[in-house]
């Protein structure tokens, strides 16, 4: 028998703000498992610790985003079973994603 759960899961805050996963309606998605990957991110460094390993020729003052931010959003649009990059278009709307991104003063780019 399936056990469901009612209790609210708490993410780190997006600035002021409080995330939460609660399954009682309101702002929905599908894709709200960019949280738990970003928390498991953070806690193990992933892209941090991956960012500096490729080559990035970019005239660093004329970038909007650095490596990092783009390998994260390559890595956990994968993650999500997102293996097109033209699937980035309409992920910049996503409000898990949105949220997330916000986090890191990244607003999901459409492509890399």
């Amino acid at each position: 028998m399936t056990v469901c759960t009612t209790e609210a899961i708490a993410f780190t805050r997006c600035k002021r703000r409080k995330v939460v996963a609660d399954f009682g309606g309101g702002e929905i998605t599908s894709d709200a498992g960019v949280l738990l990957l970003s928390e498991a991110d953070k806690r193990l460094r992933l892209t941090q610790r991956i960012a500096p390993q490729f080559d990035d020729p970019r005239c660093k003052g004329k970038c909007d985003h650095s490596l990092q931010d783009m390998l994260r959003q390559r890595i956990y649009a994968l993650a999500l079973g997102y293996e097109d990059l033209n699937d980035h278009q309409t992920l910049r709307k996503d409000t898990a994603l949105q949220t997330h991104f916000r986090q890191f003063q990244v607003v999901f780019p459409y492509h890399i």
